[in-house]
């Protein structure tokens, strides 16, 4: 598969202010990443809240800037050039975790999902309609010249949030970051929107970067994974591979977290392998000694992450079987 997105040692760091307005620590938001999007392609971005995920998408889509580290879409590096700033903006479309925040409130449905088609100078008003029809067919809102003419308070948090992945669609993008997209919705209407992206992303062929902490769903959209802690990225590699034979023990600990719909292991004991964190300065070799079962002396060094099995790469110093 030829490849659409390249990301290359990309760095941001964030000053933490104390209550006076003094610099009081420096939060490592994504340090040093590196990862590759194929076209088609779902590739997972998983961990914890703070290890950095949604940081790699606003980097990516340059709503904040970088420190150091570049980004390719389709082999042209992204910089602030306006060129290069419309084309991954008009190519890659984003769907937020929160349906009720990420579509103005006092905007018709239509205009919702016309807006991106006038911003990008797309068509004339006819064609935006037209546009804006087909793409809520798509994503099963109908009727659909009914829904444009209502307010996102007159429907559902699930429709809401098919109103916003209608509005990703609209541009006919080649890549969508999608930030925990069915955490705020229901459980029993989860299934219906992950099939549905899964249903367009094979249709249209389209990349899409998943970015969650929800293992459950990852394994149901995703084809590759990559798992962040405090920044970095510990284990990448097919979503199978990884979750069935994790290699890093940061990915073992999340795959223990994970809560098993059986009655009959209410009462068994739940052994998630990881340690209390203690004070030691975490970035001093690897982030995870601190909380890790298997530390050993040579983890005072920080790990490069290296292939371990065809394509399957782990960031420790252990060998885990």
């Amino acid at each position: 598969m030829t490849e659409i997105l390249k990301v290359e040692h990309l760095k941001k760091y964030f000053d933490k202010k104390g209550m006076f307005g003094g610099k009081t620590a420096t939060v490592r938001a994504t340090d040093d990443v590196s990862f590759s999007l194929k076209m088609g392609e779902v590739l997972v971005l998983a961990g914890e809240s703070g290890s950095g995920k949604s940081t790699i998408a606003k980097l990516i889509l340059r709503s904040i800037q970088p420190d150091s580290g570049k980004i390719f879409f389709e082999g042209y590096e992204i910089d602030n050039k306006k060129k290069n700033l419309e084309k991954i903006r008009m190519n890659c479309q984003m769907i937020h975790q929160d349906p009720y925040d990420s579509i103005n409130p006092r905007m018709k449905i239509g205009d919702i999902i016309s807006e991106p088609l006038e911003i990008h100078n797309v068509g004339n008003k006819q064609d935006r309609l037209k546009r804006v029809i087909e793409v809520l067919q798509e994503v099963k809102l109908e009727p659909a010249d009914e829904i444009i003419k209502k307010y996102p308070h007159m429907l559902s948090g699930g429709q809401r949030q098919r109103v916003v992945l209608a509005r990703a669609l609209s541009l006919k993008p080649k890549i969508i970051i999608a930030d925990e997209p069915v955490s705020m919705l229901d459980v029993s209407i989860r299934a219906e929107m992950l099939e549905l992206m899964q249903d367009l992303q094979k249709k249209y062929n389209i990349s899409f970067i998943y970015i969650t902490h929800d293992l459950a769903t990852a394994r149901y959209f995703g084809q590759r994974i990559g798992v962040l802690y405090m920044g970095k990225i510990v284990e990448i590699g097919l979503i199978n591979q990884v979750l069935l034979k994790p290699k890093h023990p940061y990915t073992q600990a999340l795959i223990d977290a994970i809560s098993e719909p059986d009655p009959d292991n209410l009462k068994k004991e739940k052994k998630i392998r990881i340690k209390d964190a203690t004070d030691e300065d975490v970035f001093q070799g690897c982030r995870f000694r601190a909380r890790c079962p298997y530390v050993i002396e040579k983890c005072i060094e920080e790990p490069d992450l290296v292939e371990i099995i065809d394509g399957h790469y782990s960031a420790c110093h252990v060998k885990l079987d």
